[in-house]
């Protein structure tokens, strides 16, 4: 055997395992699904305020149905612009009308699957152990002088959907002008709910159900449902979901998950589907 020969031999006997096992990755059993078959789980970008009701009906859902729910939670306003930027989800659920309307402005969510799903309070809290005590709330209310000379949090009022409605209240009970450089605003309602907490600001403004999930505040009063906008969350498929996305809406728009929201304070805004 010359030279040449016996090279091609012990190169053949070399590579061929190398071969078969590269074949053995590569290779797919006849008739699977491709992979974005098999992908069982839903992206949901979700207003901060739903965390702790949507992780119990996305929990209720997974036992279910076997889709796992993955929800990234921030205010409406910076989930929205994610969304205008291309960024991957299957639902969007908002805190406010108006920036789900951006969203079908910019045709990033579904028109047809809308839904109107929730409704809140807001309210006004203090840190825990605060000598404040009940207050009412209404036409000449002064919030300025209740905080002395500390800070008042609340979300961004210019673009996060709890501090609009805590703007318009205020401004429609006379007390915005003199309370507005007292404000901290924060970039989310929860962020909000974290400075009343800490003690770092000594009132807040905050969803009825964001205070009733934080053992470090207390609700001290609570707005006239008629001084601000309609609290109202609606809920949406985007336009980019994947096809579990329709029987995920219908699950938030059942029954059961009816009772898990309002476990938690929220208005269930439609008549149960199932």
């Amino acid at each position: 055997m010359t030279f040449m020969s016996r090279f091609l031999v012990v190169t053949a006997l070399v590579c061929a395992p190398l071969f078969s096992m590269a074949y053995a990755q590569d290779a797919k059993p006849a008739g699977a699904p491709p992979a974005a078959v098999q992908d069982k789980t839903l992206t949901v970008f979700a207003a901060a305020s739903m965390k702790n009701a949507l992780d119990e009906a996305n929990a209720t859902y997974t036992a279910k149905t076997g889709v796992r729910v993955v929800s990234s939670y921030a205010a409406s306003s910076a989930l929205a612009k994610q969304l205008e930027q291309g960024a991957p989800a299957d639902i969007f659920i908002s805190a406010d009308t108006d920036w789900m309307d951006y969203s079908a402005g910019k045709k990033t969510i579904s028109e047809p699957s809308r839904v109107n799903l929730l409704g809140n309070k807001i309210v006004l809290i203090v840190p825990k152990d605060s000598k404040l005590t009940t207050v009412t709330i209404g036409q000449g209310f002064d919030l300025a002088k209740l905080a002395g000379d500390g800070r008042i949090a609340t979300g961004d009022v210019k673009a996060v959907p709890v501090g609009k409605y805590a703007k318009a209240a205020l401004e429609k009970l006379g007390a915005w002008h003199a309370a507005e450089t007292k404000f901290a605003m924060a970039e989310s309602v929860r962020a909000a709910l974290a400075l009343v907490a800490r003690g770092e600001a000594n009132l807040g403004i905050v969803y009825e159900t964001d205070a009733k999930v934080e053992p470090g505040v207390k609700i001290i009063g609570a707005f006239p449902a008629d001084s601000h906008p309609a609290i109202i969350y609606p809920v949406a498929a985007t336009t980019s979901a994947k096809a579990d996305a329709t029987p995920y809406l219908a699950f938030l728009r059942s029954a059961a998950a009816k009772s898990i929201f309002e476990k938690y304070g929220f208005t269930f805004l439609i008549k149960p589907t199932s």
